[in-house]
């Protein structure tokens, strides 16, 4: 399994709220947000590990730059306009192979992380699994409707009525590439409308629902995401 992570993103709210370096930098309980997932991809049997940062991130670069990864790593430079351009251009380092992909942003207990993977190799019959959560904190949630055995049948921008939300982890059998490709030169944005138009399509994609994740979009949510992480800590011990 290949490892990716999208961290491109401008992180245009923090940067309002003054957060002086960016995002994949901030830290929850005293590690990186981006170092946080490099550690849980070595810890997780990734075969690689392939991350896209954006061009104006100079203290990412720096950053990565001075990190010794205990697997091969790959390393793409470049702004997009959307997190759907950014997930397709690690395509040449994740197509011809089962892959995982995470939002730099995500919050997650890692042990939920090791039972997600774990199933995700194990089914048959699915193209891809999402992490969900119905802990829905998201300004703007992609919110998902399930059927009795967690196959996905709909996507939905409406929190309403629906007890899931995506939570920024992906996990593809197929080859999503081709397809991906056709949307982008049909001018779509948006990695949630890519995942809407995999199921028009026929993509079989199931949903894997964890506790809890949190989304990192504002200062305030490092201190949720450290009493959240706390909170494991004491129920592990």
């Amino acid at each position: 399994m290949n490892f990716g992570i999208i961290a491109a993103g401008e992180g245009s709210r923090l940067k309002k709220e003054n957060a002086g370096i960016s995002k994949p930098l901030l830290k929850v309980n005293g590690i990186p947000l981006i170092e946080r997932l490099f550690t849980i991809a070595e810890n997780n049997g990734a075969e690689s590990i392939n991350c896209i940062v954006n061009e104006e991130s100079e203290d990412v670069h720096e950053y990565i730059k001075n990190r010794n990864f205990k697997v091969p790593f790959n390393f793409i430079i470049k702004s997009t306009p959307s997190s759907l351009h950014s997930f397709f251009a690690l395509a040449p380092l994740l197509k011809g192979k089962p892959f995982c992909v995470t939002t730099v942003d995500s919050i997650f207990n890692e042990d939920e992380f090791k039972m997600f993977l774990n199933n995700s190799k194990n089914i048959n019959n699915f193209d891809g699994v999402l992490a969900v959560t119905d802990f829905i904190d998201d300004e703007k949630p992609l919110c998902v409707e399930v059927n009795y055995n967690m196959k996905i049948i709909s996507f939905h921008d409406e929190a309403a009525n629906h007890k899931y939300a995506t939570g920024g982890i992906y996990y593809f059998k197929s080859d999503i590439f081709p397809m991906m490709e056709k949307v982008l030169n049909n001018n779509v944005m948006r990695l949630r409308n890519f995942l809407k138009q995999l199921l028009i399509k026929g993509y079989q994609l199931k949903a894997y629902p964890f506790s809890k994740m949190i989304d990192v979009d504002h200062l305030k949510d490092l201190a949720a995401a450290e009493e959240f992480l706390n909170s494991l800590t004491v129920a592990g011990n």
